[in-house]
């Protein structure tokens, strides 16, 4: 509540168009002009606590005022009834303080209310930098203005109070005049609170605390906040402000009140009328619904539901085949027969509304197959997977020459990132069908699949049903999206149910349990992704065609970037290669020190985080937005005037249909922005990768370079071995599997039985472990590990051990050892080999019985290394040290 203050004699003024703060109301106001942010930064903000202003109404004539959305209150936090925040645009029109050339008439009113700030705060709006305040005013009390001047770009005007002093108010209050207008203004006061208590339980507890602001606050301080909390003209608003006579004040308070409760009663009651005809409308409703009862007991309801004959005729023309329509029709008469208040009407519609929906007989129109056609599409959207794009060209020529032949389920495997989503919608592109996509990852439920049983409450059909629902043909091309990553649990079995999806003698007739009625699937070619083909059941992966999808090479990633990725990423940062260009060798930089994937996604994200540095720098330019011929002139003189002499435009309007493309055009540049190894730097932050790390960490004995696969394509991987005084024990840490564990015990036994030959003991220490132990250590060890493998690469680091030689820091090896030394083949060689190809080795060993598998390995890459054949260990211990095997030289130990 305002307390009595003593004012000054002079007041700076911030003026209100076509608003009133009355004393004891509260105000929030947002200050974005420079007059008055000026005002409340050297009067508020500055002196904090002891700052006061004067609010000086405005008539609607010309005035700069804040930009202010201003909410009014009762004092003291107390909001009277139902009333709502009240918001204000006060905006300037067309005089500007401090103008140059103009100087306008304001119409000031001669009175005013003094005012302090309850809460200040400040912000800098973006981009423009502009300073901004939000304000929260009490009003104190009221003021005549004697003289009104400028200081600097604001006003101040010297001022005198109209407020009583304490004695002449005491002597005013037992004027029985005034005390009868107290008594009729609080009876009119407790009565509207009477009529709001009525409401909710919000409305009570702001009656009960309005009730007590009647017993504490003087009366004629009470009449100004009520009246300032109703919604009044401006005209009465300054009314209530010049009646500095408390007796008028009173008066004129009574009268407002009781036109406010007087209001509020007619709303009541247009409100209780409205009720009472919806009552009416309700009694009508059921009265219907009896008479329809009552006719359909006679027979004589004829009358058929506007909604149920449009499902009817929309099932008829679904083209079901003639055993569903059947069974359709039979749904439809038992729906015919319920009331839509019936517990099964509901499951009733939306089954037959299903089955109005589903595509019996509805295909895609294909178009005419031109292979050469289809080969350049597939060209255009992937580059390289030769292998991938030649089997759909061999699908399409089948096609072509039996169009009814059925469609192959192919299943593409691969890490993530090589595009066998993608290649899914080619395919669908090239065959003209439409694409549907089905994401299995996760999924444990066999409902996913074959849907819930209709007893159950909240069932549905399965994913495929409701997939061929949405794509509205019955022979789409359907992606089964990460078939791998399926579970089981007590629900069922998804890939289970899925048995009957991709076999061709049994989709034809694949009974899903909520449509329970057989549906034609043999229509629609299977396409599914996984990155491992391990987690799928065996059964299934019978069922369909594994087509492989390896990694990139740092090549083919670069000509991806360059075709693909670049132009996309330029687009979707509303850029174009005239703001930012990126070189082959940049891009390539990027691909050798940044990434060490198989696909390229981390390459896009790397490309994005120049891009948008680039957005960052073009869209700080200084340049000015030209007009677009889509923006219409506006003719104002006063916006003219303003132009004329440079002020600030503080708003800019961009009409709807401007094209994104044509907003960011206006951002010229002189030149592009090219990017070099310091952006590089500054962008992505040191090289993650280089191509010293192997030759680093085989610097000493012990250590060998192995290759491994993931789902997520090939890997290097180092082994590290030492040994300690000890009893001859084996430790093995890196979180690895049974068989790796089985692998590393394996190659310590050949090692201990071949130390003699291979001089790392002599005949008479032939034990190779007394009194030290072995400890071998797989880097990485939150990755798990496991797979035979490693065999090799674990005897060729205990043999650089044993020996104290260094295995050469070019050479990479894999393959499965037995107790006897052979060396046997392994499984994901490509990866293998272009994983050795990104990390910049030279030299793989690899077992004889691969030799087959490097066909699959693109030729660029296997003339950069220097692939070596082993059969036997011995043959890679030969080729792992410089100068041949360690068994030529005694050892040092």
């Amino acid at each position: 509540m305002a307390e009595s203050v003593e004012l000054p004699g002079r007041l700076a003024i911030l003026p209100f168009r076509n608003k009133v703060l009355l004393p004891g109301a509260i105000i929030r106001i947002r200050c974005t002009s420079p007059s008055s942010v000026k005002l409340v930064e050297q009067e508020l903000w500055q002196r904090e606590e002891k700052g006061i202003i004067g609010i000086l109404p405005v008539r609607d004539a010309a005035v700069e005022a804040p930009s202010a959305g201003s909410t009014s209150s009762a004092g003291g936090g107390t909001n009277l009834g139902e009333r709502s925040s009240k918001t204000q645009e006060e905006t300037s029109d067309s005089h500007k303080l401090g103008g140059k050339n103009q100087q306008e008439v304001i119409h000031w009113h001669n009175r005013g209310v003094a005012a302090r700030a309850l809460h200040l705060s400040r912000g800098v709006e973006k981009p423009s930098g502009r300073v901004t305040y939000i304000v929260v005013l009490e009003g104190l009390c009221r003021f005549s203005v004697q003289e009104l001047s400028t200081r600097g770009t604001y006003y101040t005007a010297r001022i005198t109070p109209l407020e009583m002093a304490k004695a002449e108010m005491d002597q005013v209050e037992q004027d029985p005049d005034f005390v009868a207008l107290s008594r009729q203004f609080k009876a009119t006061a407790m009565e509207l609170i009477s009529v709001l208590e009525q409401g909710t339980l919000e409305k009570q507890k702001t009656g009960g605390r309005t009730k007590v602001l009647l017993e504490t606050v003087p009366v004629h301080k009470l009449a100004d906040i009520f009246v300032a909390s109703f919604e009044i003209n401006f005209e009465e608003q300054l009314c209530m402000l010049d009646s500095v006579d408390v007796k008028v004040r009173l008066s004129k308070a009574t009268e407002l009140v009781d036109r406010h409760l007087q209001s509020i009663r007619v709303a009541e009651k247009i409100t209780q009328k409205v009720e009472g005809q919806l009552s009416k409308s309700q009694k009508e409703f059921l009265l219907r619904q009896q008479m329809r009862a009552i006719k359909e007991e006679l027979g004589d309801n004829d009358d058929e539901e506007d909604d149920v004959a449009a499902l009817e005729r929309k099932m008829q023309d679904a083209g079901m085949p003639a055993n569903i329509w059947k069974h359709a029709q039979r749904e439809l008469r038992r729906l015919k027969k319920m009331q839509p208040q019936q517990p099964g009407y509901n499951s009733s519609r939306v089954y037959l509304e299903l089955l109005a929906d589903l595509p019996w007989q509805t295909a895609s129109e294909e178009r005419e197959l031109d292979l050469k056609a289809a080969k350049e599409c597939l060209d255009i959207d992937h580059y390289g997977l030769a292998k991938v794009k030649k089997r759909i060209i061999e699908y399409l020529a089948v096609r072509k020459l039996k169009p009814d032949a059925r469609g192959p389920v192919l299943c593409f495997v691969g890490p993530p990132g090589v595009g066998k989503t993608s290649l899914a919608s080619s395919i669908a592109a090239a065959l003209g069908r439409k694409f549907i996509r089905i994401s299995l990852g996760g999924v444990k439920d066999e409902a996913d699949i074959r849907g819930h049983r209709r007893t159950y409450i909240g069932s549905m059909p399965g994913r495929l049903i409701d997939g061929l629902k949405r794509v509205g043909v019955c022979n789409p091309v359907m992606l089964l999206d990460e078939i791998d990553k399926t579970g089981s649990d007590v629900r069922g079995d998804p890939a289970s149910a899925l048995l009957e999806v991709l076999d061709p003698e049994q989709n034809k007739t694949f009974n899903d349990h909520y449509l329970n009625l057989p549906f034609d699937l043999s229509k629609v070619i299977f396409v599914a992704t996984a990155n491992r083909v391990q987690p799928i059941p065996p059964a299934l992966l019978d069922r369909m065609e594994v087509i492989e999808l390896p990694g990139y090479t740092p090549e083919e990633k670069l000509r991806i970037a360059m075709r693909h990725l670049l132009p996309r990423v330029l687009d979707q940062h509303g850029l174009s290669f005239d703001f930012l260009q990126i070189p082959e060798a940049m891009v390539k930089l990027v691909i050798q020190r940044y990434t060490r994937e198989a696909g390229v996604r981390n390459l896009e994200r790397n490309l994005a985080a120049l891009a948008r540095a680039a957005a960052v720098r073009v869209a700080e330019r200084d340049h000015a937005v030209p007009l677009t011929k889509d923006v219409q002139r506006l003719d104002s003189p006063l916006l003219d005037g303003r132009l004329a002499d440079e002020a600030e435009v503080e708003m800019e309007v961009i009409p709807i249909g401007v094209d994104n493309h044509d907003i960011s055009n206006a951002f010229r540049v002189a030149s592009p922005f090219i990017v070099d190894e310091t952006m590089l730097e500054k962008v992505l932050g040191p090289p993650k990768y280089d191509d010293k790390e192997t030759a680093e960490r085989v610097a000493t004995p012990g250590v060998s370079v192995g290759l491994v696969w993931t789902a997520f394509g090939g890997e290097v991987q180092f082994v590290e071995a030492t040994a300690m005084g000890g009893k001859g024990e084996l430790h093995l840490t890196g979180q690895l599997g049974d068989v790796i564990k089985e692998s590393a015990q394996i190659a310590l036994t050949w090692v201990r039985a071949r130390a003699t030959e291979l001089k790392l003991t002599t005949a008479v220490e032939s034990n190779l472990l007394e009194g030290r132990d072995v400890h071998i250590h797989f880097p990485a060890g939150a990755v798990p590990k496991d797979g035979p493998s490693a065999g090799v690469t674990l005897v060729t680091s205990l043999v650089s051990l044993f020996s104290q030689r260094r295995v050469r820091a070019d050479t990479a090896m894999t393959g499965e050892m037995t107790l006897r030394g052979l060396v046997l083949p392994v499984g994901g060689v490509k990866d293998k080999v272009l994983a050795a190809h990104r990390y910049g080795i030279k030299r793989v060993i690899l077992p004889e019985r691969n030799f087959k598998d490097l066909a699959e390995v693109p030729a660029a890459v296997l003339s950069s290394l220097e692939i070596l054949l082993a059969k036997r260990m011995e043959d890679v211990l030969e080729q792992a040290f410089e100068g041949g095997c360690p068994w030529r030289q005694h050892s040092k130990l």
